[in-house]
């Protein structure tokens, strides 16, 4: 089941109302594979004509963050891209330096280092963040070919935010 199900609007802002921009983002940011900045994604809804300020796009995703609901990478400008977190919790990804793709990569090893940490050290409730980043498959081939990057179609799928919520 994708985040977007049922309770995953609920459980993102407790107490906060839900209303038509904060559902747009939420349901705009499910539509997305890869990571995407809050500029980016306001634009997004621009352009399928909803209209939402860059603020609110900003609250909405502090409020995901907090409430676990998004994965969250630094660009290399030190800029704060987002992802749907899958249910099944705390990921870590392979992110391309040229077009963006991402991928999940399997990283117990680094969790295990984590836990032992806090173990060694007697720190409690340990934090983490790894960033991975390399040049995609893609991209490799197409510098090959004199061309600037792979990706050709939007991280985020056309469907329409204006949808009504799952």
């Amino acid at each position: 089941m994708s985040g977007a199900g049922a309770g995953w609007a609920d459980a993102a802002e407790p107490g906060a109302r839900r209303t038509r921009q904060r559902t747009a983002v939420r349901q705009a940011l499910v539509g997305c594979r890869d990571f995407i900045s809050a500029q980016a994604l306001r634009a997004l809804l621009e352009e399928t004509g909803i209209s939402v300020g860059l603020s609110t796009v900003y609250r909405t995703l502090r409020a995901l963050e907090r409430a676990g609901r998004v994965d969250v990478v630094r660009d290399e400008t030190g800029g704060r891209l987002y992802r749907e977190r899958p249910e099944d919790g705390h990921r870590h990804y392979l992110i391309c330096r040229c077009c963006g793709r991402s991928r999940a990569v399997d990283t117990e090893v680094v969790e295990a280092w984590a836990d032992r940490i806090g173990e060694h050290t007697g720190f409690t409730d340990v934090e983490h963040t790894l960033e991975l980043t390399g040049v995609c498959a893609g991209c490799a081939l197409s510098a090959k070919q004199g061309e600037t990057s792979c990706r050709q179609e939007s991280p985020c799928s056309p469907s329409d935010p204006r949808r009504s919520p799952r």
